[in-house]
């Protein structure tokens, strides 16, 4: 069993999430049973849309609650890639936002929509019953607002979060507060429809099988073992529990899914602790060693991927990573795969303008490293220049 300390894992880990360098090709196009690695914007067939989804099966599905953050996921991991440009590329339906797991969104392979929201969605069945009862919805609104919400959008149409709000209450659905949201979501969480892409600030939803046909059915058996290895090989070193509070399936589940998944999933220890890591990761050629600094937003599969954070960042960091707990994470400044720093943008007329704030002491490399990292990130804004300011 290969042994590997806390340092080996966060160099590991930033491998296995396309970090390390960002947009480098390492991993193997033909893997098995997870659907191909996963390479740089200027090197997938069929042009940026391509490259987004092969980037979107290595991890199976990648955080999709904020448009913005989701979009510098992306582009963090293809190199040359623009926010404009990834937009466009999102229209072409090689992947969808849905609620496929904990009951949050994602970004999901379009032809796998489906098989997971069906294996891991319905684990929140029971909380989403609850709710719905303390919104004024009974099941039979459910039924009723699934119905005419797919009637509305047959036909290949697209309708905004207010039109199919519309149409809902048109059908005598209650949609007062959350209780419209509520049933939009069910809607996708049951396969029937899923969200487009924003047409500006607006939402806007599509029936799934007119906007991804040719969904695919793996058996119970296979998806299970497809969701293993594509969680592990893309967060890897990871403990096992990780994998149960990704996904929201039962230990039981994750345990027949790893069986299922071979050879594509290895036992490691990281400082004696049992963790999983993907084989190919681990026999990869390492990258040429560099200082790796980043910024990378908030909601990134870095920190939300994992639910025992104590590799990336210590309590009082997360704190302040997560100020209040709220649910709320402040994009991350990470240093050789340790969170070190948050930051926060805003515009001023054309300018971009970055406050930065250390939680560690950062030397002037640090600041300079950073500080390119954050122009990267103006040039994916198109923005023709950053003001960092530092504090403290």
């Amino acid at each position: 069993m290969t042994r590997l300390s806390a340092a080996d894992a966060r160099a590991l880990r930033l491998r296995s999430l396309l970090l390390s360098p960002p947009g480098r090709v390492w991993a193997p196009a033909d893997e098995s049973c997870g659907g191909g690695g996963a390479p740089g914007a200027d090197e997938a067939g069929g042009g940026l849309a391509a490259a987004v989804l092969r980037v979107v099966t290595w991890f199976g599905a990648m955080q999709g609650q904020d448009v913005r953050s989701l979009l510098w996921s992306l582009g963090v991991r293809l190199p040359g890639a623009t926010a404009t440009a990834l937009r466009h590329a999102l229209e072409e339906r090689t992947v969808v936002r849905t609620w496929p797991m904990r009951g949050t969104l994602h970004l999901v392979p379009a032809r796998d929509a489906r098989w997971m929201t069906g294996l891991m969605a319905g684990r929140t069945a029971t909380a989403e019953a609850t709710r719905r009862r303390q919104l004024g919805l009974t099941d039979a609104h459910a039924d009723r607002a699934i119905e005419r919400l797919g009637a509305a959008l047959a036909g290949g149409r697209r309708l905004t979060r207010a039109g199919c709000l519309a149409v809902l209450a048109a059908g005598g659905v209650p949609v007062v507060g959350q209780a419209g949201y509520h049933l939009l979501g069910l809607a996708c969480k049951r396969g029937v429809a899923c969200l487009a892409p924003d047409v500006g600030s607006e939402q806007t939803f599509v029936l799934l099988d007119d906007w991804a046909p040719g969904q695919r059915c793996p058996d119970r058996e296979e998806a299970l073992a497809v969701v293993a290895v594509r969680y592990v090989r893309s967060h890897g070193p990871v403990p096992r529990r990780d994998l149960a509070g990704w996904t929201g399936l039962p230990l039981g589940d994750v345990d027949r899914g790893l069986r299922a998944a071979g050879d594509e999933v290895c036992e490691v220890t990281v400082d004696g602790a049992p963790m999983l890591a993907h084989p190919p990761v681990l026999d990869a050629a390492p990258p040429v060693p560099r200082p790796v600094r980043l910024a990378l937003p908030g909601f990134d599969e870095f920190v939300l991927g994992y639910k025992d954070r104590s590799l990336l960042m210590g309590p009082e960091d997360l704190k302040a990573v997560v100020p209040g707990g709220n649910g709320v994470f402040r994009p991350t400044l990470v240093r050789e795969g340790r969170v070190v720093g948050t930051w926060i943008r805003t515009r001023r007329g054309g300018r971009l303008v970055v406050d930065a704030a250390a939680l560690q002491r950062l030397d002037e490399a640090d600041r300079a490293g950073f500080e390119g990292a954050l122009a990267g990130y103006a040039a994916f804004l198109e923005a023709p220049s950053v003001q960092v300011r530092w504090s403290p």
